[in-house]
């Protein structure tokens, strides 16, 4: 009897154990005893239990952040952390699933077992990436490329050395906060970024682009005629790049052309030459130039050829367009028109080359048809052509250069062959509004040997013979122009100012070679202009006008001084 009560018990007991077991599986209340982060979730359901972690989840901690010597204290939610409520509750779901029977009825008998169990935090990977990278967003230092430079003591080519740059490894950071989302220091590695071309990859070029550096000498094929190219001249023709040897198209041809301007011996057409105060025919010169296609292609290809010292450029003749028979009858010439200019105040020197070039071009002759060239006529500015030195404009400076004064003689031929209605095919201005060619602002023309020329069309349907008149003593330049006179009349207005911009504020340059304090003006201040002049030509094909622009640059004065004492 004894023994079936008891057995009697013991199954009523294991009954309710079991429907005990059955309550406490997933999807059921919690088993007792449980708790998760200090929270007791006995008898919850599991969102019951997911809403209590996370009510009474604690704020977020502070965390360390470090970059190498930068360091930033930032709340860990900025980096992504929170607590994860599900990933708690889980090991206490299935605590409850894996209580065996005994463990069931000592929580029957208000015996149960406690368990607590953390609660788990986590990071999202994203969002720490962002808080990272805002942190250490100034801390990425760009490496710099090994570069070639030119050094302007040694004249020479040279490497300027690269450098690695850093930038912070923002995966390695979020990597290991991620792993270890309890952790309340965060480093940020700070890597090295090595640079892309380094100073080894650049000598060889630079190496290559020396070898380069050397006087070069040319000969016109057929003549005895040489020119050179200083080393440094040659230095300037070509680009050390980080991709070898690039030629520098323009300073290649610039140079080529003062060569073979230099160089080449042109044809000399007849002309006139005061002999007294009467014109002598001279004849005609054949010439030889320089075959310029084929001479240019060659001169490329052997400046850049380190081996290659000389050059023996191609020739071919050059015939005059104007013979002596072809020489007009200057007593049957009518002057058609003249222009003048004054060069007060001019140096010595500038009055010398005012007189040279105006001696030059005194007694050419224009055939009907024919363009005038002032270079052409001239022969070049250069020591050889007996040109001295001058103040010039060059570089945005009013310097000392050869030829300064040419342009005198080129602005008063400008102003003779405008004035005869003859078309214009090349003019230039100069930079600033120059003194010289006052009061007629914008009546001028600027010439540079090479490339800047002044050229009209004769369009007369005769010859044309230039004539000059320099008057030193009086500081006087007349050109005229005789010929066949066309049955035109040519009016020139006075400048049309459109604008005027104030001079700079003055500029002082220390220089070593003065004495302390004194002061020596080397340039001069002008105001900026925008300016228009208008021709207007009146023949049997009726009135046209054509307008001659100019824009002047505001110029400033510019003091040398001495160093202070």
């Amino acid at each position: 009897m004894k023994f079936w009560i008891g057995g009697a018990l013991g199954v009523a007991l294991l009954g309710g154990a079991l429907a005990v077991g059955a309550a406490s599986q997933p999807g059921g209340t919690l088993a007792p005893g449980l708790r998760v982060g200090g929270v007791d979730v006995s008898g919850m359901t599991r969102a019951q239990a997911l809403a209590a972690v996370a009510e009474r989840a604690p704020a977020a901690p502070q965390v360390s952040v470090t970059a190498g010597t930068n360091s930033w204290t930032v709340a860990a939610d900025q980096l992504g952390w929170h607590t994860d409520a599900g990933a708690s509750v889980k090991p206490a779901e299935q605590a409850s699933a894996d209580r065996g029977l005994i463990e069931r009825l000592q929580a029957l008998l208000g015996q149960a077992k406690v368990q607590d169990f953390p609660l788990l935090t986590t990071v999202n990977a994203d969002l720490a990436r962002a808080g990272l990278t805002t942190l250490a967003g100034g801390l990425e230092v760009q490496p710099r490329n090994a570069s070639v430079i030119f050094d302007k003591a040694t004249k020479r080519y040279a490497v300027k050395s690269d450098k690695a740059g850093q930038r912070p490894d923002v995966a390695a950071a979020v990597k290991a906060y991620v792993a270890a989302p309890g952790s309340t220091a965060v480093s940020i590695p700070l890597r090295v970024w090595p640079a892309e071309r380094p100073a080894a990859q650049v000598q060889p070029l630079v190496d290559q682009g020396n070898a380069l550096v050397r006087p070069f000498k040319v000969q016109l094929a057929g003549t005895t005629r040489t020119g050179i190219l200083s080393a440094l001249q040659v230095a300037n023709l070509y680009w050390v790049r980080p991709t070898g040897i690039e030629a520098d198209e323009s300073a290649m041809k610039a140079a080529f052309g003062q060569l073979t301007g230099y160089i080449d011996q042109p044809a000399q057409d007849a002309r006139y030459a005061l002999k007294g105060t009467a014109l002598v025919k001279v004849p005609e010169k054949a010439g030889t130039v320089t075959d310029r296609p084929a001479a240019y292609a060659a001169f490329r290809v052997a400046v850049l050829d380190a081996a290659k010292v000389q050059l023996v450029l191609p020739s071919k003749p050059d015939a005059p367009t104007l013979t002596l028979a072809q020489l007009p009858d200057p007593g049957k010439l009518e002057l058609i028109t003249v222009g003048k200019s004054t060069y007060y105040h001019s140096s010595a020197a500038r009055r010398t080359n005012v007189a040279n070039a105006a001696a030059k071009i005194n007694g050419a002759v224009v055939p009907a048809g024919e363009v005038f060239s002032f270079l052409n006529t001239l022969g070049g500015i250069s020591a050889g052509n007996g040109f001295v030195s001058g103040l010039i404009i060059s570089g945005g400076r009013t310097v000392d250069g050869l030829g300064g004064g040419v342009c005198q003689v080129s602005t008063t031929t400008f102003r003779a062959l405008y004035q005869a209605g003859l078309p214009v095919v090349e003019r230039n201005q100069h930079s600033y509004r120059v003194g010289y060619y006052e009061p007629q602002v914008g009546f001028e023309a600027a010439v540079y040997d090479p490339g800047v020329d002044l050229k009209f069309m004769n369009d007369t349907g005769a010859p044309l013979l230039i004539k000059t008149v320099n008057d030193n003593a009086n500081s006087i330049l007349k050109v005229e122009v005789w010929g066949v006179k066309p049955a035109r009349t040519v009016a020139v207005s006075p400048a049309v100012i459109l604008a005027r911009t104030a001079h700079p504020p003055a500029q002082y340059i220390v220089n070593p070679k003065l004495r302390p304090g004194v002061v020596s003006q080397v340039d001069w201040a002008a105001d900026g202009f925008n300016l228009y002049i208008t021709r207007t030509i009146k023949d049997d094909a009726g009135v046209r006008t054509d307008v001659t622009k100019t824009i002047y640059k505001p110029w400033r004065a510019v003091y040398e001084i001495g160093p202070k004492g």
